[in-house]
């Protein structure tokens, strides 16, 4: 029981109240690089961006926004807030709305909402200047009619550690606030498909692998994002903060986040948002700044799962610079088949721990009413051991590898030495809660036969988390709540989804995560759908209506 209970230190992001309470040294809960989610939310050494000025970054969108009024913005919000992306195409397709249309009314809102304001978000880090153009294009393309995927002329934000032609990526840092890139593999995906980049969202700065002592959410570039459902209060989740904070808010039809353990499941589920993690490989890495090459994958984040399916189907494809990249395993568009009756024969594993949660209890029920089996196990008596060490050794490869060929041609740096000195040229700005998860990843050592049997040993542990028993008791999934088990899906490339599942007594939102056996992703998206027709528990957030 004692190795059960570390085991579970370590792979929870500490987004559960229950856990915040334990206190815990970094080697300790660094099994996730979101490992300080829990910190207070009310107390911040930083809250506002001290490198972003609002009125230079609406400046060159600010004269395209000029016949957009309140009145117009007013009149489109029933067709816009909360809808998914097959009823947006709808009404465009009806004339009752135009991409440019929709891209006006999210660039409204975020400068309506999102910094400097009494409800001040600070999840959108950066704006595409050419995005209304672009939609105005879309709209003469939808002329022809040609068939389109759905994510045609849908206005997507991404998670700034991902490149994009349009705006610098930076991971938050101030040592890439230059950072002008090629796009993205994914983004270069999306594009095809006829997506419009709307911008950047926020994270925590280098994906939550760099202060080790900061809020979820900061970063010196984009300042602290805060939770829409409970602002200065409840954590946001990270890394990917400002990417469901933003999809929280309707800032965008969706964005794209990142995650090596936790950071697309944890944001997600703190905003009520539906949230994927896929199989790692199944989604290029090439053009994302890194952490981890052994766990790191790029996944949707929306308010529904369709919109997640359709997201996930447009960024498919093999990518020959990534040596995880994998070809696209569905015969038919992700976003194609859902049926409320998914659920219904499938057997599914509930920790027994969790069931002291009422929302994960109703949720259970909910899943009974559709015809699932759960079978209530305990958890396997297995750690992950080295799990931060892994992040260390990975990231001191993997970050000059991006820097060498995916970075800027205007970058001082070229690696992870490098941006500590960078950082400690001004301090106040660059770090000012210090960098000490860089400093102890620069300072660890392997062989490469030392290196790979910690490779080995996390991912034979993670595996036997969940395979042991998924045979047992002849499983076809587990259930979890937000990211608490994010560590060992980690490690044993295991896809997940999570779900919003309701609202706690202090009003933060909660997920169900469903997670399964690698290039499972069509069947977890048949479930989620399934449990999230049954259940409907997304509510917006009331302030930003």
């Amino acid at each position: 029981m004692k190795h059960l209970l570390l085991a579970f230190l370590l792979v929870s992001f500490l987004s559960c109240k229950n856990d915040t309470k334990t206190p815990l040294d970094m080697e300790q809960t660094a099994t996730d690089s979101s490992a300080v989610a829990s910190k207070d939310f009310r107390e911040f050494k930083v809250l506002d961006s001290k490198y972003i000025n609002n009125d230079i970054l609406w400046e060159p969108i600010n004269n395209d926004l000029e016949d957009f009024t309140e009145q117009d913005y007013q009149a489109l919000k029933p067709l816009v807030l909360e809808q998914n992306i097959k009823t947006l195409q709808k009404s465009i397709n009806s004339d009752n709305l135009s991409y440019e249309q929709l891209t006006k009314f999210y660039l409204y809102r975020i400068r309506k909402f999102d910094r400097d304001n009494d409800i001040s978000l600070n999840s959108v880090i950066s704006i595409n200047p050419n995005a209304i153009a672009e939609a105005k294009q879309k709209d003469r393309e939808l002329l022809n009619r040609k068939l389109k995927h759905p994510i045609f002329g849908m206005p997507i934000l991404l998670k700034d550690n991902i490149n994009t032609a349009e705006v610098p990526t930076t991971a938050g840092a101030s040592a890439l606030i230059n950072n002008r890139t090629d796009d993205a593999f994914i983004v270069k995906q999306l594009k095809k498909h006829g997506a419009i980049i709307l911008g950047k969202a926020n994270l925590s700065e280098w994906a939550y692998f760099f202060c080790g002592d900061c809020p979820s959410g900061y970063s010196a570039v984009g300042g602290q994002t805060l939770n829409p459902y409970g602002r200065r209060i409840l954590d946001t989740g990270g890394s990917s903060s400002g990417s469901g904070v933003a999809v929280a808010a309707n800032f965008s039809v969706a964005a794209v986040g990142s995650e090596t353990s936790g950071s697309i499941l944890s944001p997600s589920s703190q905003n009520s948002n539906v949230g994927l993690k896929p199989t790692i490989g199944l989604l290029s890495r090439s053009g994302i700044v890194p952490i981890s090459s052994t766990l790191d994958t790029p996944g949707p984040m929306t308010k529904n799962v369709l919109d997640n399916a359709i997201m996930l189907d447009a960024m498919l494809g093999y990518d020959p610079q990534d040596a995880k990249s994998m070809k696209p395993y569905n015969k038919k568009p992700m976003y194609e088949g859902f049926s409320s009756n998914a659920l219904e024969g499938k057997r599914f594993g509930a920790f027994k721990r969790l069931l002291e949660d009422s929302l994960y209890v109703n949720a259970i029920a909910d899943l009974k009413s559709s015809g699932a089996t759960v079978v209530e196990i305990e958890e396997e008596d297995v750690n992950l051991p080295n799990f931060r060490r892994l992040l260390n050794l990975d990231m001191q490869k993997d970050l000059p590898d991006y820097l060498a060929n995916f970075g800027g041609e205007d970058l001082t740096v070229s690696s992870m030495q490098d941006v500590i000195v960078f950082n400690k040229k001004d301090s106040i700005m660059a770090m000012p809660y210090g960098q000490s998860l860089f400093l102890s990843a620069v300072a660890d050592q392997a062989t490469p036969e030392d290196f790979k049997k910690i490779k080995d040993t996390l991912k034979t542990n993670g595996r036997l988390f969940f395979n042991k028993p998924m045979t047992t008791h002849e499983l076809d999934g587990f259930l979890s709540i937000n990211n608490y088990h994010a560590g060992f899906a980690a490690v044993a490339e295991y896809p997940a989804i999570t779900v919003p599942m309701g609202y706690d007594e202090k009003g933060a939102p909660k997920g169900l995560t469903f997670i399964s056996l690698p290039l499972s992703e069509k069947r977890l998206l048949d479930w989620a759908y399934s449990y999230e027709q049954t259940s409907g528990k997304r509510i917006s957030p009331k302030n930003y209506n």
